[in-house]
């Protein structure tokens, strides 16, 4: 197999969440990758979208971005738009599925079960509805295509005073798995990628100050402390760049992971 030319290129790939740090990364280097981009958030992200778009043409000045807005755990709105796409011609076959909250950072024992409930419909629900929809897509024109869910080493190991963000991760590594082998007789291979602590960006940034606003033994309540406290947990003593991500899932998305399915990639400098 070559792997000369762009790894996406004739490719049409969806970003949820693309209004973000990480969406907007995978989206930019997608469209370096040659890819086609619709870029999805929820309502009110316009200003986010915007700046995405003019990253993606940043990279590409020709490229045509489509951006779209709607609440992932809205299953109407959600099949109203991948109707739209396909009335207007588009059909992705590769997903980013990257819409999420992060939630609450509380102890198990206080944790808001309203703010659970958020957590979980976002994360899981909509993650799982955004994939539901897509796949009926390709399975009814007849073609394969890839999809990278969006988990979390949080998923992985737990995180300290986030178990609504630790459950719903966890959940959608096991949602990975079971729709990688649900979807392979279609020719769509499913996987996720497992980000620790990636930064700089507005999440780091939320997670240092919530993790030292919480009462915990295992931070201090000065932000600068925490941060030091979180990459000397990692085993390469760095963050992980939004770059050294959006390079896995594009990978992952492309056919130079032709035989890769129902793998989750854990993105923390060996850390678990």
């Amino acid at each position: 197999m070559s792997n000369s030319g762009p790894m996406l290129a004739g490719r049409t790939i969806l970003v949820t969440g693309a209004a973000g740090d990480i969406g907007r990364a995978v989206a930019v280097r997608s469209a370096s990758e040659g890819a086609r981009v619709v870029l999805a958030d929820r309502i009110g992200t316009d200003g986010g979208l915007a700046e995405t778009a003019s990253a993606c043409r940043s990279e590409r000045p020709d490229l045509a971005i489509e951006t779209v807005t709607f609440d992932v755990t809205d299953q109407l709105a959600t099949a109203d738009v991948f109707d739209a796409l396909r009335g207007s011609g588009l059909v992705p076959d590769a997903l980013f599925n990257n819409a999420g909250y992060q939630g609450a950072f509380a102890n198990v024992s206080t944790y808001p079960l309203d703010d659970l409930e958020r957590v979980l419909d976002v994360n899981v629900v909509g993650a799982f509805s955004v994939l539901q929809r897509w796949t009926r897509g390709l399975i009814a024109d007849g073609h394969g295509g890839s999809v990278v869910n969006s988990a979390s080493m949080a998923g992985v190991a737990g995180a300290a005073n986030m178990p609504a963000y630790s459950a719903s991760k966890a959940a959608v590594i096991g949602l990975t798995q079971s729709a990688a082998k649900d979807l392979a007789p279609y020719g769509i291979r499913v996987n996720a990628v497992s980000p620790a602590f990636i930064g700089p960006g507005a999440m780091w940034d939320r997670q240092v100050e919530l993790q030292a606003a919480t009462p915990s033994p295992y931070y201090s309540d000065d932000p600068e402390r925490v941060e030091d406290e979180m990459i000397r947990q990692i085993p390469l003593r760095r963050l992980g760049s939004l770059d050294e991500v959006a390079s896995v899932v594009v990978f992952l998305l492309s056919e130079q992971a032709s035989d890769l399915t129902g793998v989750n990639i854990e993105i923390a400098g060996g850390g678990s």
